[in-house]
């Protein structure tokens, strides 16, 4: 966004864009546009399947509220949790959040890949601030973890752009139709566990970002954060 609104980006055509969703492209004009997402990291409740059941885990912002999870549930304080909060008030609007303050939620100064590995370790039943792809790439490392989509899971979204003034325009744009073609997507799918935006998984993303201008989603960011300090404030 910085880069856009500093006219440090060139746009840019690739055959492959009819696959993305237009919520996946920021446009440019005649079909350009100034980046693609080509990659999503997704961030919604993750539990220890050793410390807390399946059955016991909530599947939406409504049950996450209930008195039982009192104690059991961390935060990141990073821009991963800062960015769940944000997707809550979406969902739920502001109030929601003044109710899980009875949560006793804890807050941990770290970013959600080392939140996850924390939760591997059983440091914490669960987590609102866990990535898909990391539990998906502990998996097979003995990881005890899981991941469940909630009523609405931010998404950083992995972008791919064509800076202005490029040394290697063309080959630049070679790369980026390799990236966002077929045989792209799926290495990033199977070898590093990022969704990709031409897939419905099934539960609703939310890039926060979107249509905002960067002075605008700074703002709203600096808003979220607050909302956090004051939950996790004893």
């Amino acid at each position: 966004m910085m880069m856009r609104e500093n006219k440090l980006l060139s746009p840019y055509f690739s055959p492959h864009l009819g696959q993305f969703p237009d919520d996946a492209k920021e446009e440019a004009d005649k079909g350009r546009v100034f980046w693609t997402t080509d990659r999503e990291s997704i961030v919604g409740l993750g539990y220890n399947r050793n410390l807390i059941r399946a059955a016991d885990v909530p599947k939406n912002f409504t049950e996450l509220a209930k008195p039982e999870y009192k104690g059991k549930v961390a935060v990141s304080g990073d821009t991963t949790g800062v960015r769940f909060i944000g997707a809550m008030i979406k969902a739920k609007g502001e109030e929601y959040i003044k109710q899980l303050r009875a949560l006793d939620i804890q807050m941990h100064m770290i970013s959600g890949g080392a939140m996850h590995e924390l939760m591997a370790a059983g440091e914490m039943p669960m987590s609102i601030s866990i990535f898909r792809n990391h539990v998906l790439a502990g998996k097979p490392k003995g990881a005890p973890t899981e991941w469940v989509p909630m009523d609405l899971n931010p998404t950083n979204a992995g972008g791919v752009a064509l800076p202005a003034g490029a040394n290697s325009p063309y080959a630049a744009l070679l790369f980026i139709d390799f990236l966002l073609s077929p045989e792209g997507q799926k290495i990033f799918e199977e070898k590093f566990r990022f969704a990709t935006s031409t897939k419905n998984y099934g539960f609703k993303r939310w890039y926060p970002e979107k249509g905002y201008t960067l002075e605008q989603y700074e703002k709203a960011e600096d808003h979220w954060k607050k909302l956090l300090r004051d939950l996790v404030r004893r």
